[in-house]
């Protein structure tokens, strides 16, 4: 099981006459950031269509023929289950209906209020179809109160904080949509006459679309037959705002994206560079853990002036080993998906390089293996700083217990994963190879100084030391 579960993937295509198939080769770009489910959901201007399931894109779509999925405007979307179990009732996009008609919403990020809002909706009598803090949106939209407000959107987006970019579809239009904080990327791509809206530069990459920029933090994007409209509905500056996910440029985004302004891998090879000034060690090769560490570990090489080489080689054919349901089956799953190349290794002092380390589990094992193909030392180094504190914005590891360096000091986790030396990067040294100031990005599971409280589920937010937040400018 890998360490950590990525954010989700999303892709909004209007225009192309074949857009429901444009959305699935745009969420092959994007299967990364989800593989416990996908789907597509198209309209061609009267109503709409979809077709979802559980597992890749290559088993939900196996043999379908997109000439189901009819209409020049899709919407697709790749999941991990942050909040809602994985079920196919949670499969996303999200199809309802309401007194507008038809919306299909589909969501990458975690809502911190998901739960107060759905209690408060229920007492209204809303009925809910999933345990996804995504439909919340959707009550929100349903409300009468809202419903006929010209600015239904905008005024529904300010009840919610945390974690989320949107992709909307109307039978009229699609809506792309950021939080005012910023916490997860969308980017807004031009497809011939059309548009794509997607979770990354890569998909755009995909589809042949002209990368136009980023959805602002508190911008909301509407597509239709008139064009694109940009509103602003909350300025970042009103809630302490932007507030980046560095873990997107860490571990989340795909190396050829561009995320936040910069590219991925150039900012893993200059996070490998930092980390070999602040961690240097005799050594007489680098490798990578695939594929993580890949772009570090170029880095470190190049600061450091170590040979670069390949010791593991990962299994790309083995499937999805993270979503075993036993613990065993989870283990024998990891063991297989990756090997050492032994005369790499053998004799060497070793110096590993790896994004980070939530977890452990699956890194110590890893270790171990080299170890037996007779690695002399193992200087095991990490780009970014040891992960502490729980995340409420998206990032699969919500409870400080699972953290291997919750009440850790770096000494004693180099003892559990049986290294001779251990070294991560300081948070000042891995902002300092972001382009923006080091307040616009979220680091909380580094620091525990938290941008958002969340409402929901407040016994998980005791912490070991006491919380910094932002006030919120968002009014109900």
């Amino acid at each position: 099981m890998p360490e950590v579960k990525e954010s989700c993937g999303l892709v909004g295509v209007y225009g192309p006459e074949d857009a429901s198939y444009r959305a699935y080769l745009g969420l092959y770009a994007l299967q990364h950031r989800g593989q416990e489910a996908a789907g597509v959901v198209s309209t061609d201007g009267e109503r709409m269509y979809e077709h979802r399931g559980l597992g890749l894109l290559s088993e939900v779509f196996h043999g379908f023929d997109f000439a189901k999925l009819p209409g020049r405007m899709a919407v697709g979307h790749v999941r991990y289950s942050t909040t809602g179990s994985t079920s196919n009732m949670n499969t996303q996009p999200l199809l309802m209906e309401y007194s507008k008609g038809q919306i299909a919403v589909a969501h990458n990020g975690n809502l911190v209020n998901a739960k107060v809002l759905r209690a408060e909706y229920q007492s209204y009598g809303s009925i809910f179809q999933t345990t996804s803090d995504s439909e919340v949106i959707v009550h929100l939209l349903a409300r009468p109160a809202h419903n006929y407000r010209r600015d239904s959107v905008a005024h529904c987006l300010k009840h919610l904080k945390g974690a989320f970019s949107f992709v909307m579809m109307m039978v009229d239009k699609i809506v792309g949509a950021r939080d005012p904080w910023g916490f997860r990327p969308l980017s807004l791509g031009r497809l011939g006459d059309g548009y794509v809206l997607a979770s990354e530069t890569c998909a755009l990459d995909q589809l042949g679309a002209e990368f136009v920029r980023e959805v602002e933090p508190g911008e909301i994007v509407t597509i239709d037959e008139n064009g694109i409209r940009s509103e602003i509905y909350t300025n970042p500056s009103e809630v302490g705002g932007p507030k980046h996910c560095i873990f997107e440029h860490i571990y989340f985004a795909k190396p050829d994206s561009v995320v936040f302004g910069q590219n991925v891998h150039m900012v893993r090879k200059a996070l490998g560079k930092r980390l070999a000034q602040e961690h240097p060690v005799d050594a007489d090769v680098v490798i990578a853990v695939p594929e993580g560490g890949s772009s570090g570990a170029v880095g470190y090489s190049a600061q450091s002036g170590i040979p670069i080489d390949r010791g593991f080689v990962a299994n790309l054919y083995i499937g999805r080993t993270f979503i075993r349901p036993a613990q065993r089956d989870r283990e024998n799953s990891a063991d297989i998906k990756i090997n050492v190349i032994k005369e790499v290794v053998n004799g060497k002092r070793v110096i590993v390089i790896d994004d980070s380390i939530v977890r452990g589990t699956t890194l110590r094992n890893r270790l171990a293996r080299l170890r037996r193909a007779g690695a002399k030392e193992i200087h095991l180094r990490i780009t970014c700083p040891p992960h502490r504190y729980p995340c409420f914005y998206g990032i699969d590891f919500p409870t400080k217990e699972e953290l291997i360096a919750h009440n850790r000091d770096v000494a004693e986790i180099g003892r559990i994963l049986g290294v001779d030396s251990l070294g991560y990067n300081s948070v000042e040294g891995m902002l300092s190879a972001m382009a923006e100031p080091p307040c616009n990005y979220c680091v909380a599971c580094f620091t525990g100084e938290y941008p958002i409280a969340p409402e929901d589920d407040m016994d998980k937010f005791s912490l070991e030391r006491p919380r910094k937040t932002i006030k919120q400018g968002i009014a109900k």
